[in-house]
């Protein structure tokens, strides 16, 4: 069956770095375009970034524009989100989206930035 497990979220401190990953399986992953999302609590989802399926292109919110790093392996089925410069704001349940033929999503993982 399809799966998209994220992991690689934690608590970290201002200015510190986190990198999540997003292991799929199940689907035709390199069909796909893959998108990280993040939720805060009382907030609505929020697309953060976003790489096409052969990885050529790459979105940002603007938010995390040259903080945030977004890439992905085709022959390892994952897409990964480098976390830079973190911020008290980028605290969120970070989710893993596959949106393509059908849409996909992992669980999500927590990232905390707190002192």
């Amino acid at each position: 069956q399809v799966q998209l497990v994220e992991s690689g979220g934690g608590l970290v401190q201002p200015g510190g770095s986190l990198r999540l990953s997003c292991a799929a399986s199940g689907f035709t992953f390199s069909s796909y375009t893959m998108r990280w999302y993040r939720q805060a609590l009382g907030k609505e989802r929020e697309l953060v970034a976003s790489i096409s399926s052969a990885g050529g292109s790459t979105g940002y919110v603007n938010s995390v524009k040259g903080r945030f790093t977004v890439s992905r392996d085709n022959a390892k089925n994952t897409v990964y989100l480098q976390m830079n410069s973190l911020k008290p704001d980028d605290t969120a349940v970070y989710y893993c989206n596959a949106f393509g033929q059908y849409n996909y999503w992992g669980q999500g993982t927590q990232v905390t930035v707190s002192s």
